[in-house]
């Protein structure tokens, strides 16, 4: 009876870390794991107020939920300012060459292209900067393609 309810008890632990580890879905990787193929995406991010967005808090609001959920990547402090994946997603399930290769797989394994839905979620009138916005001229601006790497 001990060797049943021993057996019962490991396959209990194992079912709950798969479902734990499966459960988790996909992760945010950073803007470093996307640079090395997107340097010019990179490049023109980095001069944008979007790369500084963390930063650019007064050091009370780095504190406040409400401003830190627009200001990083993710809800992680690690990931300060509005990152690739704040925009098109956690990348830890398209990040790879082999998917990023293709922009149908990138999409199916969870790369978002982004709408004017993604970007109201923090351009909006909860912001107390808020003045306007414009989704086809803002999306003119996210990455100029003329950047250097």
């Amino acid at each position: 009876m001990t060797s049943k309810f021993f057996t019962l008890l490991c396959v209990t632990f194992v079912l709950v870390g798969v479902t734990c580890v499966l459960g988790q879905g996909p992760t945010y990787v950073g803007a470093d794991k996307c640079k090395p193929c997107h340097k010019i995406e990179h490049t023109s991010w980095s001069a944008t107020k979007h790369a500084n967005a963390f930063s650019s808090l007064a050091p009370a609001d780095q504190e406040k939920p409400d401003c830190v959920q627009c200001h990083v990547t993710g809800g992680k402090k690690e990931l300060p300012g509005v990152q690739c994946e704040a925009c098109h997603g956690p990348g830890s399930d398209y990040k790879t060459i082999s998917v990023m290769k293709s922009k149908e797989k990138a999409v199916a394994a969870g790369l978002v292209i982004p709408t004017e839905k993604v970007c109201v979620q923090c351009h909006n009138k909860k912001s107390p900067t808020f003045k306007s916005f414009n989704f086809a001229e803002a999306s003119k601006k996210v990455h100029d393609k003329k950047a250097k790497p």
